[in-house]
């Protein structure tokens, strides 16, 4: 599978964010997918996730109230939407596709996904 992000730019604090990532193929509805971010010098950490229905989502601590992950089976893309950004958002964000076998107690490890996308950078000004 080819996962390709966009969306990424630049945008002050408090302003919003619209990332998409499209997955090659036909069997994008059988898998959960999952956004991660990098900032510089930091580990890849956790950002978002649902499941491959896209009826469940879950989300790090960080970012809950502001993003909102959504899915599109029939156009094998998911999207978050990224309200009320802070400096600290400030990073390269990468969608992954979860491996066949998976817990819902393990989407928020990088583990549990076997495909990535480029990234796509996002750049929030103080």
């Amino acid at each position: 599978v080819q996962l390709q992000a966009s969306g990424g730019g630049l945008v002050q604090a408090g302003g919003s964010l619209r990332l998409s990532c499209v997955a090659s193929g036909r069997t994008f509805s059988r898998y959960a997918m999952a956004w991660f971010r990098q900032a510089p010098g930091k580990e890849r950490e956790f950002v978002a996730a649902t499941t491959y229905t896209g009826l469940r989502t879950y989300y790090a601590d960080s970012v809950k109230g502001r993003f909102t992950m959504s899915r599109d089976n029939t156009k094998n893309m998911v999207n978050p939407q990224m309200n009320s950004l802070k400096p600290e958002d400030t990073a390269a964000y990468y969608c992954a596709r979860a491996g066949s076998q998976y817990s819902l107690d393990a989407l928020q490890y990088r583990s549990t996904y076997d495909s990535w996308g480029q990234g796509t950078l996002v750049t929030v000004s103080s």
